[in-house]
């Protein structure tokens, strides 16, 4: 078993920064992908970013590439979100996420192994 939770969120204004972080409990911590996922009022849940058990490769959504930063520390059992140059449409909840597919399938899915509770980002104009 694996519980995740995430925390960070907030309230930013456009062109601001947040980062994200994504506590997991468990040995086997280290054994997951991660991700980050995310679902804006009245859409479906969408997937962003995602990073391998090792931390050696990341896929990211092409709405957030060349903003988002996806990272891991194995050590800590955490995996961060680092959030730059936000827009209002960033606005969403965010969910941590663990599965042992390759990420390049946690991308296409919707459902993993475990998830969070989500940790709401509120980015205005």
């Amino acid at each position: 078993q694996v519980q995740l939770v995430e925390s960070g969120g907030g309230l930013v204004q456009a062109g601001d920064s947040l980062r994200l972080s994504c506590a997991a409990s468990g040995r086997t911590f280290s054994i997951y992908a991660m991700g980050w996922f995310r679902q804006a009022p009245g859409k479906e849940r969408e997937f962003v970013t995602a990073i391998s058990w090792s931390g050696g490769s990341t896929i990211y959504a092409d709405s957030v590439k060349g903003r988002f930063t996806i990272s891991r520390d194995n050590a800590k059992n955490t995996v961060y979100l680092q959030m730059n140059s936000l827009k209002p449409e960033d606005t969403a909840i965010y969910f941590c996420a663990a599965d042992r597919s390759p990420i390049q399938a946690m991308a296409r899915r919707k459902d993993m192994d475990y998830w969070g509770k989500g940790t709401l980002v509120t980015v205005s104009p």
